[in-house]
């Protein structure tokens, strides 16, 4: 027992010792935090513009394949028992227009919804049908959110061009959401 309140220890060599290597510990761990800390400071601000939006684009996926679980795949219909399992999952985030030909819809919910792997990809499942899989995506999407707000997806859309702090702003909006829905599930 130390014999005051600012003593931490007794004067027994073993209680010292136990002490200190619990302090030297504790000290050590406080020190790792805050270098690894720095180091992710330091490697945000390196980051480039195009790093941010592959970070945001990953959990703007991961937030549609969420939103969409229990839905089936946007082109064919299939669902989760129908489909094989595949390297990096069973379920691709689709946008309707692709995120190369109108980037200004990448982040546009209405525009992206789950599909399966081999959709996504563009395999057509359809050719007995004379149709694609984009056309099975259309007919489809109109079927779950309207004819007139697909009309809207395909009609003009001014450019967006997004800064490193509004990507830093929709990847902890996205990350929210998605901590919303697995607290659901």
């Amino acid at each position: 027992m130390p014999r005051n309140t600012i003593q931490p220890t007794c004067y027994d060599f073993e209680c010292q010792a136990t002490y200190a290597t619990a302090h030297a510990k504790k000290v050590a761990a406080v020190r790792e935090k805050r270098e690894r800390q720095a180091l992710r400071e330091a490697k945000e601000r390196i980051k480039r513009r195009s790093e941010w939006l592959e970070d945001a684009q990953r959990w703007f996926n991961k937030f549609v394949r969420l939103r969409d679980a229990a839905d089936p795949c946007i082109s064919c219909k299939r669902t989760d028992d129908r489909v094989e399992w595949v390297v990096g999952g069973k379920w691709d985030c689709g946008h309707f227009l692709s995120r190369g030909s109108h980037p200004e819809l990448r982040f546009e919910e209405l525009n992206a919804h789950k599909q399966c792997k081999k959709c996504n990809g563009g395999a057509g499942r359809f050719p007995h049908k004379n149709r694609t899989v984009s056309q099975e995506y259309r007919v489809n999407l109109i079927n779950k959110i309207g004819l007139e707000k697909v009309e809207w997806l395909e009609g003009p859309h001014d450019p967006k061009h997004y800064t490193i702090d509004e990507l830093k702003q929709l990847i902890a909006h996205y990350k929210m959401k998605c901590k919303e829905l697995e607290k659901e599930k």
